[in-house]
């Protein structure tokens, strides 16, 4: 029984790491489709390739080195149109990442939420509530001056962005404040991020420091 049990485990084993590395190229793959797709919602009209010239924000927490934001920056020829950054922040279920673009002015152009394990239905709203809307069709869903929801065209940098609840300009998503809280606590960290030139950034107090800045040389991030 102890022989049959061992190979079992053996042969489970040897069938999961086949697996996995027959599926890790593919999903590599699906994520960077998903990346590029999500650049191209946030962004202007751009010619380079935001994702290989990239940088990575590093931060540091329990001693360990961190990934905090990931910055793409979008041209048109030698002419920087807009900057996307990956940002995250602890939601109701978990991280909450986002990916926020800002056009050559630093006025959110669109957003994109890149992940998240907010209640179905309530929290997960928050990939249309703030205003997104698919370029491709030239239409926005909601726009700022028709709702108190939008975040499009807003400049963090004149005023950080809050719920209403908290005496902020944007309102919350019904029944989710503290989703609300951490995707806007996520999107002003963004923007620090930006605008911080290779700083770490803390996105509580908006404190900055000299941090390691790495280039991205894959399109598989």
């Amino acid at each position: 029984m102890l022989l049959v049990l061992t190979g079992v485990t053996v042969v489970s084993v040897a069938l999961l790491a086949y697996v996995n590395e027959l599926t890790k190229g593919p999903i590599a793959d699906a994520n960077a489709k998903a990346l590029n797709e999500a650049l191209k919602k946030v962004l202007p009209a751009f010619s380079n390739n935001p994702v290989a010239e990239s940088d990575t924000i590093f931060g540091e927490k329990d001693g360990k080195k961190t990934v905090d934001f990931i910055v793409y920056p979008a041209k048109e020829g030698d002419k920087t149109v807009g900057t996307a950054v990956e940002s995250s922040a602890m939601g109701f279920g978990g991280e909450l990442k986002v990916l926020v673009g800002f056009d050559a002015d630093g006025k959110i152009y669109n957003y994109s939420l890149l992940a998240h394990t907010e209640t179905p239905g309530l929290g997960s709203k928050a990939d249309k509530w703030f205003g997104a809307y698919d370029p491709s069709k030239g239409e926005v869903e909601v726009t700022h001056e028709q709702s108190k929801k939008s975040i499009l065209g807003m400049n963090p940098g004149e005023k950080a962005l809050t719920v209403s609840k908290d005496g902020g300009q944007i309102d919350a998503i019904t029944a989710s404040t503290i989703t609300s809280r951490a995707f806007l606590r996520a999107v002003n960290a963004a923007y620090k991020a930006y605008k911080s030139d290779g700083k770490s950034v803390d996105a509580a107090s908006g404190a900055s420091q000299h941090v390691e800045y790495a280039d991205s040389v894959s399109t598989n991030k």
